[in-house]
């Protein structure tokens, strides 16, 4: 791509990541500069992050206008990531500075080069041979002439870093300063593929096909748990990089990227450049310069992956495609799937959206013909799908404190006599969800939230979900100060964890949830140790529906299905369904039979039925029908208003004010719903007050919603946000 360039002294105009609602002007520095340079710039006394958006307006005193600092030795920003930046804006009504932030999130950016030490293969051998050492130089010897740091030496032949300096020290491998921000390594496009099935190979050829033709498309791969999703999506990668394409990957948690790091290196023999949140900010540097100059075909990443300046960016997967994580609820609030749909048709790249249940928003977009589908509905090899039935809980005589049914303990046995594995799922982290006083009925809350802080007994702590905010267990009631009387109400994993002990002495029980692993490595450890045979029953939340193989995991219990099917919200039916397929796609993944057993109060639900009939198609029309009567998402537009501020008073005042004056939205045909207290109405100390607007499908609702807030002026600390297609409503 020809990026315009601009002579020392011309105006040019600099958008910042600052909080500033337009750009600015600065002169041309001394040499000049390119439109999409990364540049800093002068404003007031300090000096900022910008990009060169264009040729300045000339609109102020040309004597007066500050030149820019410096130009930075980075790759400028193509045109095609300022469109997608400039679009989603303006989807998401989103600040541009606030979407230039997303797009400039690597450490040290704008830092000069620096070096590092790296090892390759010299010449000779040592002068005593031993198996540490003959990994290693076997590693270096398949690797030809490429050189390795010495985390990633000893990391991929699986030995200490004495191992390699003793070879150092030999002279059997060099050592050298070489530029920190090194190319990946490149991706082994001739390996071979593991031997697809029939369907397999049907569904990798249209794929692969779809991304071979340069042109923008969306495919929905719908395939049951375990049916070999991966190794299609592996294929279309693989062409994409053949063309000279990059791809990316998008996981819903980085625990998922271990295994799946895993999966890829032995397809392509390297690994994929991996961006998340866990990465250290050596590694989101070297990343981020070597995405924009090309020299890394594959990232692996969480949804912010998709700001990275991808030099030719050609496919997109979205794995786990209707996963709720894909949502940031904060800052920029947009949808990491609906974003990668944006995003590529920007640079006529194909998206392949992965799931088993997927979202009804793909599901209608296949029915009207914007997106392609594919299907795999057999497992691959060996394995079966679960058989999964319910246990009627009306009809089990539970002692207090209970949560595991006789029913299902009797399974629970089977299976640990023979040597397979168990897991239980329940969607409440911590050991119970309220503490409660005996005495009065005092409940401990969150100081800073209108929410109830649930025990978390691994840590000795009460932590609020909401903020995070945690506290000491306490033993002397707050209210009427009776010691001893305060009772945990309601279970988690812990205090499920805690009767699986009791149940099943002889049980290696192991509890999975986010909060209980200080790091992602730890927990991406855990679950390898658990997938090697490391527990005979494994308790956790949501966290084990997703994507995880654990080859001898054989049953599966749902402790309370019934969870998800209270409250208002729109998609209670659709994420439930979800997470009871994803949770029973978990068993017999191998050889083995698996089967799921669902505890509920309510075997009779629409949802438990469509559950166990496996009706997938019935339940998403179904679900599809009652969702276009109603005129709501994906059949309608909905978008959410959120007012906080630390004065309750001035955050329903300025609610009331767009409530009572919704002109704009009446001629759209848009109702307004609130303001109301949000069903968390105090979080960190700001109260919130939401509205709700609701418009019909080919409506400008954002052109709409702008006209309409601009009326209103915020005091105090009071602010507005703007949620454009809602996944919750708390």
């Amino acid at each position: 791509m020809t990026h315009s360039f601009y002579d020392e002294g011309m105006l040019v105009t600099v958008m910042t990541t600052q909080p500033i609602d337009r750009t600015l002007d600065y002169k041309s520095p001394e040499g000049g500069c390119h439109l999409g340079a990364f540049v800093e710039v002068p404003l007031g006394p300090r000096k900022v992050l910008g990009v060169i958006w264009g040729k300045g307006t000339g609109d102020y005193e040309y004597s007066k206008i500050r030149t820019i600092s410096r130009v930075f030795d980075v790759v400028p920003m193509r045109l095609e990531l300022r469109d997608f930046l400039e679009k989603a804006a303006a989807y998401t009504l989103t600040p541009m500075p606030a979407m230039l932030r997303l797009a400039t999130r690597a450490p040290r950016l704008t830092d000069p080069p620096s070096t590092q030490r790296v090892y390759r293969r010299a010449n000779g051998e040592p002068t005593r041979m031993t198996e540490a050492r003959a990994r290693v130089l076997t590693f270096l010897n398949k690797s030809g002439d490429l050189t390795f740091t010495l985390k990633e030496l000893t990391k991929h032949s699986d030995v200490t870093s004495s191992v390699v300096t003793g070879l150092v020290k030999q002279g059997i491998i060099a050592e050298e300063n070489c530029p920190r921000d090194l190319p990946f390594q490149s991706m082994n496009l001739d390996l071979p593929c593991k031997k697809l099935t029939a369907e397999q190979f049907d569904a990798a050829e249209k794929l692969t096909a779809a991304v071979a033709s340069g042109n923008y498309g969306t495919t929905l791969l719908r395939g049951v748990t375990g049916s070999g999703k991966t190794e299609v999506y592996l294929e279309a990668i693989a062409t994409a990089m053949r063309l000279g394409r990059q791809a990316l990957v998008l996981l819903p948690e980085i625990a998922l990227t271990g295994e799946f790091l895993t999966r890829i290196e032995r397809r392509f023999g390297a690994q994929p450049a991996e961006w998340h949140s866990g990465a250290t900010m050596t590694e989101r540097r070297r990343i981020w310069r070597m995405v924009g100059q090309g020299k890394a075909q594959l990232v692996v990443g969480a949804r912010s992956a998709l700001f990275l300046p991808y030099q030719n960016l050609g496919l997109i997967v979205v794995d786990e495609e209707h996963d709720t994580s894909y949502k940031q609820e904060d800052g920029v609030i947009y949808n990491a799937r609906d974003m990668a749909v944006l995003r590529a048709s920007q640079v006529r790249a194909h998206v392949v959206l992965a799931s088993a249940t997927p979202s009804l928003e793909s599901w209608a977009n296949v029915q009207n013909g914007k997106y392609t589908r594919l299907d795999l509905n057999a497992r691959f090899g060996m394995a079966t799908l679960p058989e999964i039935k319910t246990i009627d809980m009306r009809n089990e005589k539970l002692p207090a404190n209970r949560w595991i049914s006789q029913a299902l303990q009797n399974k629970i046995n089977a299976r640990l006599n023979v040597r397979e594995q168990v897991m239980l799922f329940l969607n409440r982290r911590g050991f119970a969800p309220i503490t409660l006083c005996r005495a009065c009925g005092f409940q401990i809350g969150c100081d800073q939230c209108d929410a109830r802080m649930v025990e978390h007994r691994f840590s000795k702590s009460l932590m609020c979900h909401q903020c995070g905010d945690t506290k000491p267990m306490i033993e002397k009631c707050p209210s009427c100060e009776t010691v001893g009387r305060m009772a945990p109400i309601g279970p988690g994993v812990e205090r499920l964890g805690e009767e699986a002990a009791k149940l099943f002495p002889d049980a290696m029980v192991t509890v999975l949830s986010s909060d209980m692993y200080k790091t992602a490595r730890a927990l991406k450890e855990k679950i390898e140790e658990i997938a090697s045979g490391g527990a005979d029953i494994i308790i956790g939340t949501q966290l084990i529906a997703k994507g995880h193989n654990f080859p001898n995991l054989t049953l599966v219990g749902v402790i309370d299905a019934d969870l998800g099917l209270q409250g208002s919200d729109l998609r209670a039916a659709e994420r439930t369904f979800q997470l009871m397929r994803q949770v029973a796609g978990r068993a017999g993944r191998a050889k083995k039979t698996g089967s799921a057993l669902i505890q509920t109060y309510q075997p009779e639900h629409p949802v438990i039925r469509a559950i166990l009939a496996g009706e997938e198609e019935e339940f998403w029309r179904a679900e599809a029908f009652e969702r276009e009567q109603a005129g709501v998402p994906p059949y309608g537009r909905m978008a959410g208003i959120i007012l906080s501020g630390s004065n309750v008073t001035q955050v329903f005042e300025a609610a009331n004010m767009l409530a009572k004056n919704i002109f704009a939205l009446t001629r759209i045909d848009a109702k307004v719903f609130g303001p109301a207290p949000a069903p968390v109405a105090r979080i960190r100390g700001r109260h919130r007050v939401r509205l709700l607007v609701k418009a019909g499908k080919g409506v400008a609702l954002q052109s709409a919603l702008v006209e309409w807030v601009s009326q209103v002026r915020l005091k105090g600390d009071a602010r507005l946000s703007i949620d454009i297609d809602p996944q919750s409503f708390y």
